[in-house]
């Protein structure tokens, strides 16, 4: 996104142990792998499974006291990833720090609904630091790494609003957790969105991996109400489901579940993105469809289907885009997937990030598996979200 920038070092560690009382000596073996790099770093991310979640307020002071990173963001994951390497069901953490320079980042402290007055004082203390970087034609806008409570009913208005008041480019993922769904900005919150936001003259590409691929044309949606689907082009919805799937599967509809979704393009965007939702009801008798999201007449629609090797392609595609479209070699990536990624799609052995691995060789990467991913300023389900520190 950005042309070359200030120099930036990175280092990355991860850890894994076998209960949750293992979290003091995870934290202090990554702080080991660090060595040397954790006492010049000024900012750090802090990825942790939801096994050590509880302890995610200790983990932080006990990273503070034994490094010379004073601020520190991230989130807890049912998942979560490292170079090559993915925890799923044990307490494990994975850490990034990076060594900036004093004007090119700044904390996103919780913006959340609940205290609507301070985080208004909040985004404006952040919009004031946007304005007073300085641009030019070789820099692109500001960029933001974000974490976010899922339940917040609010939290589309919010990543929106975020991505408007800082005229920037937001990445990250929304917490996924069996407990406390907290967020880290400095210290320990929840409820809202929270992260870190670099200036424009920092050198950044992202890039996004769809999990889905199309087994039909684009539609139009001719009548629906809130989230159910009564007609696609004129005809009942659930007709023009079974013609795009196909007989095999329009024979066997119970089979669809978790298997076939719905998309919505992109309105505006030329690369063929989508919004990928759930199918979350059929009725056979009236024709119609529920989907996870609100749709309206004149909405465009396709469905889609999860389909491993399609993703795996995709992929390797938009890394390799990436990687192209670089003005310099990376130095450290954050890795955002959704939960029904990894080895629920790409299989076992941590494969997914085996990839990035071969791709990207031993760059340092940590990451999280998300309760949704966010990209721009719009909110994602099984996609992959690469961000490259250049």
């Amino acid at each position: 996104m950005a042309g070359s920038g200030p120099q930036v070092n990175f280092a990355a560690a991860h850890a894994r142990g076998e209960t949750g009382t293992d979290w003091g000596r995870l934290a202090l073996d990554c702080v080991s792998q660090l060595g040397p790099a954790a006492d010049r770093a000024d900012l750090g991310f802090l990825y942790v499974t939801d096994a050590l979640a509880a302890h995610l307020p200790k983990i932080v002071a006990l990273l503070r006291q034994s490094t010379g990173v004073k601020t520190w963001t991230g989130s807890v994951g049912v998942g979560i990833a490292a170079t090559g390497a993915e925890y799923f069901d044990c307490p494990a953490m994975a850490v990034l720090v990076a060594s900036l320079p004093k004007d090119a980042w700044r904390l996103i402290p919780n913006l959340e609904r609940d205290d609507p007055e301070a985080a208004g004082a909040a985004l404006a203390a952040v919009k004031q630091w946007v304005d007073a970087q300085p641009s030019g034609p070789l820099t692109g806008p500001p960029f933001g790494v974000v974490h976010a409570d899922p339940r917040n009913p609010e939290l589309p208005r919010l990543v929106t609003g975020l991505a408007d008041a800082v005229s920037g480019f937001l990445v990250g993922g929304l917490a996924s957790s069996r407990g406390a769904m907290d967020q880290v900005a400095g210290e320990v919150v929840r409820g809202g969105v929270s992260g870190v936001l670099f200036a424009p003259h920092v050198a950044i590409a992202t890039g996004l991996s769809q999990g889905c691929s199309p087994i039909g044309p684009v539609r139009t949606v001719t009548a629906a109400r809130q989230n159910v689907l009564f007609e696609i082009d004129g005809r009942p919805a659930l007709e023009v489901f079974k013609s795009d799937i196909g007989e095999v599967l329009a024979r066997q509809l119970e089979k669809v579940a978790g298997y076939i979704h719905a998309a919505f393009p992109v309105t505006g965007d030329d690369t063929g993105d989508y919004l990928v939702r759930n199918l979350i009801g059929i009725d056979p008798e009236r024709g119609w469809l529920a989907v996870g999201e609100q749709v309206s007449p004149g909405d465009r629609i396709l469905f889609v289907r999860r389909d491993r090797a399609a993703a795996e392609e995709d992929l390797v595609r938009m890394i390799r885009r990436l990687k192209r479209g670089a003005a310099a070699a990376p130095k450290a990536g954050l890795y955002f997937s959704c939960v029904a990624r990894g080895p629920n799609m790409f299989g076992p052995d941590s494969a997914e990030l085996g990839i990035l691995r071969r791709e990207l060789g031993d760059l340092p990467l940590v990451g999280m598996f998300c309760n949704g991913e966010i990209s721009k300023n719009r909110l994602y389900g099984y996609t992959g979200v690469l961000t490259l520190f250049l």
